[in-house]
């Protein structure tokens, strides 16, 4: 008998109708032999409302009274759930996260998780009941609700996984599986069968939307295979796990990811000599403003540019902590861009095959697109480019690398 964390999406249990439909499939499951624990999101716009109605109360409400609040999302649906289970004839057995006691810091929005303890819900799978976990929550040290942060289930359920040892955790979405760019902007985009931990952390941090980064960390830290998987099509999904040496079939490039939220600062004339950076960036990171991108230039009159990227929404933030930094540097001038993207190639097979980044590289000359900054690691190669031709250069690349051809072996 094998164990199964499954995980279901707000849009997943959006209704009644949609919860009787995941009772339905757990019920299948426990009706093969599986054993089954169940992870579930509040129902979809909940978490919006509640946000709200703390708004109309409070313009700026307490981080401790908000996770209060929006944790009662998830409450209601392992209820439900539950419900719609015993329904059918199958024992199950609600839990919220400090009920689990699924321990974490104290950093209220945004805890990460610390411990967990699996004795009572092992209790319950050893009695054959369904186990239902509110995710997104927890409880710190001091018996405070705590949450995990938006897409914070996820997380939830591959440290449950990982703290019961489960064989597989599943996360079902709206989505069949992992594709190798959205299908919104590429019709020929395909589901792909596997894809690495590492590749997956890269698409997510490159602006996937499939998986929480934190979760696809938490399950390649602790070897959790994990699988995505549609709630309302059936398919065998993505599976995310270790990469295979074995694997020759495996392609250069597995997908592509992009984000259209960023944004670009330049800050002009300051001097080259070692600390600048440190300076720019160090007041930037005190303002807990996150930085991606980062390219330095040096002009022949001893002169710098330092050109970064950041979250669309932080550029007036990031813009008004740089000009006053700029003031101290004596720097000739702060300039801004918010009509950028980004965009990746990932793929493992990067590491054994070379001009990956020069036949990217062409495929965007081909589109008279221009680069505006590079940067690579081993698996990856991201490029900034004006925002206007996004949808043009996936379309190219995914063409260029032939995507499309599921056997096509570089």
């Amino acid at each position: 008998m094998s164990l199964i964390v499954q995980k279901y999406g707000g849009t997943s249990v959006g209704t009644t109708e949609r919860i009787e439909a995941v009772a339905e499939k757990v019920h299948a499951f426990r009706e093969r032999g599986e054993d089954v624990v169940v992870v579930v999101s509040a129902m979809s716009g909940e978490t919006n409302r509640l946000i709200a109605l703390a708004k109309d109360i409070h313009p700026d409400p307490s981080a401790r009274e908000m996770d209060v609040l929006v944790s009662t999302g998830e409450q209601v649906t392992i209820a439900l759930l539950c419900m719609a289970l015993q329904k059918r004839g199958c024992d199950a057995r609600s839990y919220t996260g400090g009920q689990v006691r699924i321990l974490t810091d104290s950093a209220h929005s945004k805890a990460r998780i610390e411990e967990i303890d699996a004795h009572r819900m092992q209790e319950d799978l050893t009695a054959g009941r369904v186990v239902v976990v509110a995710g997104f929550q927890g409880v710190d040290g001091g018996g405070n609700i705590t949450t995990l942060g938006r897409g914070g289930s996820d997380t939830t359920a591959v440290a449950l996984a990982a703290a019961l040892k489960a064989d597989e955790c599943q996360i079902y979405t709206d989505v069949d599986g992992v594709y190798t760019t959205d299908p919104r902007v590429v019709e020929g985009a395909r589901r792909l069968d596997k894809i690495t931990f590492e590749e997956m952390l890269e698409m997510a941090s490159q602006g996937s939307k499939v998986l929480q980064i934190r979760s696809v960390e938490f399950a390649g830290k602790y070897k959790v295979p994990l699988r995505v998987l549609s709630s309302f099509v059936d398919g065998p999904g993505t599976l995310i796990t270790l990469e295979d040496d074995d694997d020759m079939e495996k392609p250069v490039v597995s997908g592509i990811a992009f984000n259209r939220d960023e944004a670009k600062l330049t800050i002009r004339g300051i001097p080259d000599v070692p600390g600048i950076a440190s300076k720019v960036l160090g007041a930037v990171g005190r303002a807990n403003i996150e930085v991606d991108v980062i390219v330095q230039n040096v002009a022949e009159d001893n002169t710098a540019s330092l050109t970064f990227t950041v979250h669309r929404n932080e550029l007036a933030k990031a813009k008004e902590v740089v000009e006053s930094i700029a003031v101290e540097l004596g720097a000739s001038a702060v300039d801004t861009n918010s009509g950028i993207a980004k965009l990746a190639l990932v793929g493992v097979g990067m590491r054994s095959h070379a001009g990956v980044a020069a036949k990217m590289f062409e495929a965007l000359a081909k589109e008279n697109i221009n680069i505006q900054m590079i940067s690579t690691s081993e698996i990856k190669i991201t490029v900034v480019i004006d925002e206007k031709y996004l949808e043009l250069a996936v379309r190219a690349l995914h063409s260029a690398f032939e995507l499309e051809e599921k056997d096509k072996v570089e």
